[in-house]
């Protein structure tokens, strides 16, 4: 469906980021992963499915290695039809405790990184009539959670980005939205599970089955898996007057 399409996925050496870089591999789309840590594995895992991949390291807190980035996926395949914003970080603290270089860097990391990569992507998406961008915000772009403040705004912040960039192209063949997943077992979501475990004194899985149940009704994970088709769908044909949307995918978290 995707083949000769290219897409770039920020923070795409694992987690979600891996999952929907594969998942538009399979489609047949080039791949320009992103990140920090080992990027040949991953690399290998996309080449691995017929894509051809490349991968750039640019620091997502930096607009010009953004920008440096954008055109080196255009460089390697012409244009980059499909930009998913996917790059985050963490943090936890109550607000008069958060300190301030962790705030500055996830609003950097988390929001202001998709506000570069856009403006870099859609020139070429317009001159095109085609283009998808696709911002992973979370649950937590549509409700709040205590100690999560930077995060927290930083997402809300993506999804009114999201529905500005798809009303000011709504008229033509490029469309935004963003994907807001709930609880998925990435990493970042391992050392969560991780630390209430060694708190509390509980196992992994009650640990697991404690973090769900405190927010997400299904008791269960979301997977990259299943974010990646979500990520194709909107991709597609079907997706052409999807715009503006965020998607939750969170097991019943914001229904509550």
């Amino acid at each position: 469906m995707l083949k000769g399409k290219t897409a770039l996925v920020t923070g795409s050496t694992s987690g979600i980021g891996l999952g929907i870089a594969k998942a538009l591999a399979k489609q047949g789309a080039n791949i320009v992963l992103n990140g920090f840590g080992d990027h040949a594995g991953p690399q290998a895992e996309i080449a691995a499915l017929g894509a051809q991949v490349v991968y750039h390291g640019a620091d997502m807190s930096k607009p010009a290695e953004i920008e440096a980035m954008v055109k080196f996926a255009e460089e390697k395949f012409g244009r980059v039809d499909i930009l998913v914003n996917n790059a985050g970080i963490q943090h936890v603290a109550r607000v008069e405790n958060f300190p301030v270089e962790r705030w500055d860097a996830i609003i950097a990391i988390n929001l202001s990184s998709a506000f570069h990569a856009s403006r870099a992507v859609l020139p070429a998406m317009q001159k095109a009539n085609w283009g998808r961008i696709i911002n992973v915000a979370s649950v937590h772009g549509l409700v709040g959670s205590a100690e999560k403040s930077a995060y927290v705004a930083a997402k809300h912040g993506i999804v009114g980005l999201t529905k500005v960039t798809a009303l000011e192209n709504a008229t033509s063949g490029v469309t935004c939205n963003a994907i807001c997943p709930g609880w998925v077992l990435t990493p970042l979501v391992q050392k969560q599970v991780d630390a209430k475990a060694a708190a509390l004194g509980l196992s992994n899985d009650e640990a697991t089955k404690l973090l769900l149940g405190e927010k997400e009704p299904s008791m269960q994970f979301t997977t990259p898996e299943e974010l990646g088709d979500l990520a194709v769908f909107l991709c597609s044909a079907t997706g052409n007057n999807i715009r503006g949307v965020a998607w939750n995918m969170d097991g019943g978290w914001a229904a509550q």
